[in-house]
């Protein structure tokens, strides 16, 4: 949704490693488990940040090897023994987070609306945004994600089997996650990891509410 420090190209190869993660619905759907689907979330986090540190600190082998898949993708050079926090680290909080929060439907929802809202939000907004929003980003971003995100999350409820009232609690969760999208640098919060979070919460709660309502969710 924001013009970037990087070129449009790396940015199209940040996202595209974004839409890869779209692994990680599977993940929290197909786990029996939710510990395990955790466990395997905290795991890559701990191997993400420590390569991301490795790469600050200039360690052989794992520093070269970061520095040439990723390296031009991040949007600063980190300062030397820093820890370094890239969106991908962000999105393995999430994943983690969501898994332990939620039920696997809500769960799952939630990290399909960030992977491809985001993702289409910064790739049409960089290239075909005309209308200055808040924060030097676009109307034209800000309309790709609720266009993308929102068709993602209903083709995810369709597959899954859900009903109405998912669908309804998604529809009104994009909302807000779109705000903290918009205004991440006033809320001081990534939006990998907002996103999730409130989508997330919104398709719980009408998970319980339909329940209690005797509605089939």
């Amino acid at each position: 949704m924001s013009a970037a420090e990087i070129t449009y190209v790396e940015e199209l190869k940040r996202k595209l490693i974004h839409l890869s993660s779209l692994w990680m619905v599977f993940a929290v759907v197909l786990i029996p488990s939710r510990p395990v689907a955790a466990g395997l979330f905290a795991f890559l986090l701990v191997a993400t940040l420590i390569a991301e540190h490795a790469y600050a600190c200039n360690w052989p082998v794992l520093a070269p090897l970061y520095g040439f898949f990723f390296g031009r993708m991040l949007r600063k050079k980190p300062e030397p023994g820093a820890w370094i926090v890239s969106g991908g680290s962000y999105v393995l909080m999430a994943a983690l987070l969501v898994t332990v929060l939620y039920e696997r439907e809500a769960a799952g929802g939630a990290m399909t609306v960030m992977l491809t809202g985001d993702a289409a939000a910064a790739l049409i907004g960089r290239r075909f945004g005309r209308h200055k929003a808040p924060n030097n980003k676009s109307w034209e971003g800000v309309a790709a994600f609720l266009i993308f995100g929102g068709a993602a999350l209903g083709i995810y409820l369709a597959l899954t089997g859900a009903g109405v009232a998912l669908y309804l609690g998604g529809a009104i969760a994009l909302l807000p996650a779109c705000a903290a999208e918009l205004f991440e640098k006033q809320l001081h919060i990534d939006d990998n990891f907002s996103i999730p979070v409130i989508v997330g919460a919104g398709l719980q709660l009408a998970l319980l509410l339909s329940r209690a309502d005797g509605i089939t969710a």
